[in-house]
């Protein structure tokens, strides 16, 4: 039982790190430098990436895209 709550915990860090990594790249090199659709990097969008992970940080920008419509 110990084990399997320590794996999980693992994923959901790496989940967590890769998705605010991904979150950091996409607003510093793929979007524009004045873009109103940035994600900011949080509390709320380490645990939404941590939880769901590359499909949370597609989710994130999809919100905010749909703020800025």
């Amino acid at each position: 039982m110990k084990k399997k709550t320590g794996y999980f915990f693992l994923k959901f860090f790496i989940r967590a790190t890769i998705g605010m990594a991904l979150i950091f790249i996409i607003n510093k090199y793929v979007l524009p430098a004045d873009s109103s659709i940035n994600v900011g990097l949080n509390p709320m969008t380490f645990l939404t990436s941590g939880t769901l992970g590359i499909p949370g940080v597609c989710l994130l920008y999809s919100i905010t895209w749909y703020q800025f419509l």
